[in-house]
């Protein structure tokens, strides 16, 4: 977020001069509060009034990685444009924390609004932007609530006068507060109380002196909200997974708690026996073990992990990749190395994760770039493992696993499961037996067999080390490069198999655009102000797996200059192409880099764009 450099003078709110100028459905809120105070659930509710209003919005959670006490912020975009990234600067504050209401303040667009607590007591203020100072702890003392249960309603009371202050449907609300609260009328009747309370002494007690507006539209019709965690939790559970074995860590931890709540709703037989088992390892290592057992049994399995969890399943990722054993691995990525910002986003996982153990080892990557995508990569994954016979890592990261984001509803997978070249007891019988690893149809695809198959030959011993066609253990060299050429030949093959990258509004111009996942978004709101503001046409290439296809190549080749847009120190997709395409091509490439921890916005790229197009001028 920028920090303007404005003065700040101390000015009765009389004083306060500001000529509104109507904003309709293009702004960002940020709710300053502190974590563990109850937010989330006014948070929710606020957004998704707008949301219901047909405006499209997108909501990203600030918080701390510590348990309660430190500042949390939860920024609401309204975007009548449609835009979902982080917007670098706020337009109205609800500033409900004493500890950084200053910093908040200066945080705001000139001409914009704070709704505030006025026992802070604020001197010091800005003339460019109007202050709403509000009672909260008189208004939630008269709901007759518990002293203990205040601290949670206030949260709505800020509900009630944002609501009131931008014109958003206040039978919405209500709807939105009973439902949330649909199991527990006493709960929700105090809730909406505190909103309504926040609403009437806006409407009596306040003038609206700035320009911020909601306005119905018809945008959102059909589509839903949810984050990138359930998504890929729901895919999974589509994709027919069996066994889950993984160990929590954030912002990971999600999937799994959600896709056990699916799975016990879906997946119970009447007898009321589960078809799946989800257990929680005693570590990553434990869990990534796991999920190869269950996968060389002929399970579908999978983990979901985060950076460190990823640490510690280098070993076994490489017994996968040599063993040819099919595993998912959810990597929702956070900043590092080590403990880093746990709680805060970044794509730093791409170049460790494709190299993932010692020796030579390359892993199949998937970035979703929306919970769509999540959804949708999650069933693809247990396919490409089992088509390919080999762990596959689903790289998401903190905004879109934990963040809410719209979308169209998601398809019913029609295909049937694709598990590769499994052979049965008949097959084994008419071809008259089988070797595990050789390439018998020339794609260095070899067949396996599942355990129990009842067949005499259907044996074999797998092994993490040296071993021939038959998977007869050998220490002789020309084995050992059969088994790596073949295994490297099996990763261009995969390249037919793989998400192939996605061509967006393609011009043939001369500057071209790469990014990935979640950069997604603010890439393609930058694309506009781009060329809005500085004449810069370009064209944009999402890239959603690794390794390349042939669509990369073409791309890069295809333009004079092209723009890798990330969110890591060291342009690790970059690196990544420029070893795996062309090296003629290498000088074209540009990083853009984002490593501060926010969900990247679109202002960053296009400034570093625009300013080095000027550089080359």
């Amino acid at each position: 977020m920028a920090t303007s450099n404005l003065d700040v003078q101390s000015l009765p709110v009389a004083d306060s001069t500001v000529h509104p100028k109507k904003i309709v459905n293009d702004f960002a809120i940020n709710v300053a509060t502190v974590n563990g105070s109850g937010s989330q659930s006014a948070n929710s509710i606020l957004l998704r009034s707008i949301f219901n209003m047909g405006v499209p919005v997108s909501g990203k959670n600030l918080f701390p990685s510590n348990i309660a006490g430190l500042p949390t912020w939860y920024l609401i975009r309204a975007s009548q444009d449609g835009w979902v990234a982080r917007k670098s600067e706020n337009d109205l504050l609800i500033a409900m924390n004493p500890e950084t209401v200053h910093e908040d303040i200066r945080k705001l667009a000139p001409g914009r609004a704070v709704i505030f607590d006025e026992a802070f007591n604020l001197t010091e203020r800005r003339d460019d932007i109007v202050y709403y100072p509000v009672p909260f702890d008189s208004l939630v003392a008269a709901t007759g609530a518990e002293m203990k249960v205040r601290k949670l309603i206030k949260n709505m009371v800020y509900v009630g006068v944002a609501a009131q202050l931008l014109s958003i449907d206040l039978k919405g609300i209500e709807s939105i507060v009973r439902k949330q609260f649909a199991k527990k009328v006493t709960v929700a009747d105090l809730n909406w109380n505190a909103v309504q309370l926040g609403y009437d002494y806006a409407a009596n007690s306040l003038t609206k002196q700035d320009g911020l507006v909601v306005e119905p539209m018809s945008a959102t019709r059909g589509k839903i909200i949810i984050d990138g965690n359930a998504a890929a939790a729901m895919g999974a559970m589509f994709a027919g997974v069996t066994v889950v074995a993984w160990y929590p860590i954030t912002p990971s931890t999600s999937i799994v708690e959600d896709l056990i709540k699916y799975m016990k709703t879906y997946r119970v037989e009447k007898d009321g026996k589960a078809s799946f088992a989800i257990v929680q390892a005693e570590d990553e290592l434990a869990a990534i073990g796991m999920v190869l057992g269950a996968g060389w049994a002929g399970a579908r399995s999978m983990t979901a992990t985060s950076g460190p969890g990823i640490s510690l399943m280098a070993e076994f990722a490489g017994l996968g990749y040599f063993a040819e054993i099919p595993g998912v691995i959810f990597d929702v990525q956070r900043t590092g190395p080590s403990t880093g910002l746990p709680t805060r986003t970044a794509q730093g996982d791409v170049a460790f994760i494709a190299g993932l153990s010692h020796g030579d080892t390359k892993h199949v990557l998937l970035f979703p770039g929306t919970v769509r995508e999540c959804f949708e990569f999650a069933t693809q994954a247990f396919d490409l493992a089992e088509s390919l016979q080999t762990p596959v890592f689903v790289l998401s990261d903190l905004d879109l696993g934990m963040n809410n984001w719209m979308s169209e509803p998601f398809d019913y997978p029609e295909k049937p499961l694709a598990r590769g070249k499994i052979l049965n007891a008949q097959q084994l019988e008419e071809a008259g037996g089988f070797a595990r690893y050789k390439d018998v149809d020339g794609d260095a695809i070899t067949y396996r067999t599942l355990p129990g198959t009842p067949h005499p030959k259907a044996a074999y011993f797998t092994r993490g080390s040296g071993k021939n066609e038959k998977a007869q253990y050998t220490e002789r060299p020309e084995d050992y490069e059969y088994n790596m050429r073949r295994l490297a030949r099996k990763f261009e093959t995969a390249k037919t198999y793989v998400p192939k990258p996605v061509l967006e509004a393609s011009g043939n111009h001369k500057i071209g655009i790469i990014a990935f996942g979640s950069s997604h978004v603010a890439v393609i709101e930058s694309r506009s102000q781009l060329e809005r503001e500085s004449k810069i046409e370009t064209d944009y290439l999402r890239v959603r797996a690794y390794p390349f296809t042939q669509e990369v190549e073409d791309f890069v080749a295809s333009h004079e200059i092209i723009y890798v847009v990330e969110q890591n120190r060291d342009g690790q997709l970059l690196n990544l192409m420029k070893v795996d395409l062309d090296p003629a091509q290498a000088t074209k490439l540009h990083s853009i880099v984002y490593f501060g921890g926010l969900p990247l916005d679109a202002r960053t790229v296009t400034e570093a764009i625009a300013s080095h197009q000027g550089a080359t001028k």
